[in-house]
């Protein structure tokens, strides 16, 4: 799976203005709907599937990487959205550090190789530390997309 054509360049926020967890997963899902990827009448079910995620478990991984999923039976394809923060996000991580980075995601109900997938890609591609300095350093939303893209460093 290529990040890049899961995240488009208009679900790309280069600077968050959220710092903490729950403003954060509402200010990513608002973009989402903004973009009409989520039904505005769909926003709080799928707010809800994320907090009822978040409240099994933190999905802060560590080394500054948050990434948000659930499943839901009010959209018909995956949709994500990604942020950034330079301030960084308290998000209660699993290394207790703030989240610099944070890829949310939604799949259709049932579709749980899919989920899988999803998470499993956007882990690895993370847990690259020169994709996380190349993501910090990164200038818009453009050269964000391009790193999804797997495109080489300008």
């Amino acid at each position: 799976m290529n990040l890049g054509n899961l995240l488009s360049k208009d679900l790309i926020l280069p600077e968050m203005q959220s710092s903490e967890r729950w403003t954060a997963i509402v200010e990513l899902v608002d973009l989402l709907v903004s973009r009409g990827r989520v039904r505005a009448e769909d926003r709080d079910m799928i707010l809800a599937a994320l907090r009822q995620r978040e409240e099994t478990m933190s999905t802060g991984i560590g080394f500054g990487i948050a990434i948000p999923h659930a499943s839901s039976d009010r959209i018909s394809e995956v949709v994500a959205a990604f942020g950034r923060s330079s301030k960084g996000i308290e998000f209660d991580s699993l290394d207790n550090a703030p989240v610099k980075f944070i890829v949310l995601f939604v799949v259709p109900k049932d579709q749980f190789q899919t989920h899988l997938r999803t998470l499993a890609a956007i882990a690895k591609f993370l847990n690259d530390r020169t994709v996380r300095d190349r993501l910090g350093s990164a200038g818009d939303a453009d050269d964000i997309h391009g790193i999804f893209l797997g495109q080489p460093p300008k």
